[in-house]
């Protein structure tokens, strides 16, 4: 009765166990470490992620399925990746260099996608400037008009211990999508030292706000410090405004962990939420002991003026650790969005990863285990100094290091926004997205065809009913069907009767109707 066509361009996904929210395994090749995770605002479904040193990876169903790549430019690829996003569909990569003519991390690289293109520029670069380094960079998209943001740290000598060597924030703006690169400017007033250690000014991350100010956050000898520009990047207040003391340093110990840092996290609400225009801070310290850290947030309402008193995101009771926290925003709803690594439920250096959501304007958390399993970490092997998090539209993508038995990996969850949740911190796994077709020919003969696209693997039911909404005809029942576009013919001679009939997919337990006449001779 039922024939089954797929079309050849449906992906396959690979068996996973569906825990609560189900982890997809992105990539393994090359230690990767320190990954970065972007949704395209145009196509929410295409998804780049990036990881140490130069792999990246693309998904075009939400993140079920991925494919491994690795980048190259002229000018070398030497780590610290970044990606963002813009409203055009276009994908940048921000990345240290390793030139064969210059010098190490002498210079920021920018490479770019453009629209569907998965096929990378060689790339422009800024922040040359002799011998100094220039490190840690992040971006961030003016979405109003496209314009690129990036703030990194400038090494006079990386590593040196001489007085004499300091570090900086510096900031560049690009008004041309990745062409061209403004001069950078140097946009604190207190210099660090050249140490990568707590007296270093490191960390620093842009974001824009609610009426187009960037806004940047960077850690310091005096903890959390904070910057504002009004006329998009010309002009900056230059007086690193107080936010927050980092008790215990930037830099601090995480049992079988390599190195391990608190460096903060920027964010604004630009969305039509009460809390449109509001400061976000996230942060780790170990205010409350070396075997207790914590993840942070402060909050401002008033532009950086003033700053909120530390609120605690993780949730826990047990005095175990939190750390490598990474905070986005939903724009589409105000919902503020944290990952992080977490030990809450073990007394050994075993680590779950944690994600943590705010629907309040961050005055309360809700925490849910987002991993399927723990690992256990080993100190001996570079874990990397970051975690990511995306969030668009109700689609949240963590993506986080798993570091176990030696092998290195990264991973991310499929995690979306319920609205239907009575709680007012709730997320769940994401519900799939489905499009359900008018049956070709309507009004049907002998066979029909019945088209649907899903945008994540499914369990799928589909059925006809008579118009006294009665059963004729299962056609499938609770079946799993992959990513892609299916048609489905499907027999209509066994409905003996001419009329109207209604046929029903029914996608995890959603559900959509259309309407279908039967002609029989």
């Amino acid at each position: 009765m039922l024939r089954r066509w797929i079309f050849c361009f449906t992906l396959l996904l690979p068996a996973f166990v569906f825990a609560q929210f189900p982890n997809i395994l992105i990539g393994t090749s090359n230690t990767p470490n320190e990954p970065c995770i972007a949704l395209d605002p145009k196509q929410p479904h295409r998804i780049l992620a990036a990881a140490n040193i130069n792999n990246y990876y693309i998904s075009d169903d939400t993140g079920y399925t991925w494919t491994e790549h690795q980048l190259f430019s002229p000018y070398g690829v030497w780590g610290d990746p970044v990606l963002i996003a813009d409203t055009a569909g276009n994908f940048y990569f921000f990345h240290l260099s390793n030139p064969p003519s210059g010098n190490w991390i002498d210079r920021i690289v920018c490479q770019k996608t453009v629209g569907a293109d998965t096929t990378w520029t060689a790339g422009t670069f800024f922040g040359l400037n002799g011998t100094k380094a220039q490190d840690k960079e992040w971006a961030t998209i003016n979405r109003t008009n496209n314009h690129v943001y990036v703030t990194w740290t400038q090494f006079d000598v990386y590593g040196s211990a001489l007085p004499t060597d300091s570090s900086v924030i510096f900031f560049t703006s690009s008004a041309d999508g990745g062409d061209t690169w403004s001069n950078p400017l140097r946009i604190n007033t207190i210099a660090g030292d050249c140490l990568d250690d707590d007296n270093t000014v490191e960390g620093a991350v842009p974001t824009v706000g609610a009426n187009g100010e960037i806004y940047v956050a960077w850690a310091g000898p005096q903890g959390i410090l904070f910057d504002r520009s009004l006329d998009g990047g010309a002009t900056w207040l230059n007086d690193d405004i107080p936010v927050t003391t980092i008790q215990g340093g930037w830099n601090f110990q995480i049992p079988g962990i390599s190195r391990c840092n608190g460096l903060p996290v920027i964010a604004c609400d630009t969305s039509t939420s009460a809390f449109r225009g509001t400061i976000y801070i996230n942060w780790s310290d170990q205010r409350n002991g070396t075997d207790d850290t914590d993840v942070w947030l402060v909050k401002s309402t008033d532009g950086g003026n003033t700053w909120s008193n530390p609120a605690r995101v993780n949730d826990d009771s047990s005095g175990r650790q939190q750390f490598f926290t990474w905070m986005t925003i939903d724009q589409s709803n105000g919902y503020l969005y944290f990952v992080f690594y977490d030990r809450r439920n073990h007394a050994d250096n075993a680590t779950d990863v944690y994600c943590a959501v705010s629907k309040d304007g961050g005055n309360t958390f809700k925490n849910i285990k987002i991993s399927e399993s723990p690992f256990v970490p080993d100190n001996a092997i570079f874990f990397g100094d970051y975690t990511n998090i995306a969030a668009h539209n109700g689609i949240i993508r963590p993506i986080w290091t798993r570091l176990h038995n030696g092998e290195l990996s990264i991973w991310t969850a499929i995690v979306s926004e319920n609205d239907s949740a009575t709680s007012a911190n709730t997320i769940s796994v994401q519900s799939p997205v489905f499009e359900l077709n008018q049956n070709y020919p309507n009004p049907a003969g002998d066979e029909t065809f019945i088209s649907f696209k899903l945008h994540q693997r499914a369990k799928i039911s589909l059925a006809v009913y008579n118009a006294l909404g009665e059963k004729v005809i299962t056609a499938v029942d609770e079946e799993w069907y992959d990513y892609g576009k299916h048609i489905l013919s499907l027999d209509t001679k066994i409905l003996t009767e001419s009329g109207v009939y209604y046929y029903e997919l029914s996608v995890d337990a959603k559900v959509k109707t259309r309407r279908m006449l039967v002609m029989q001779k």
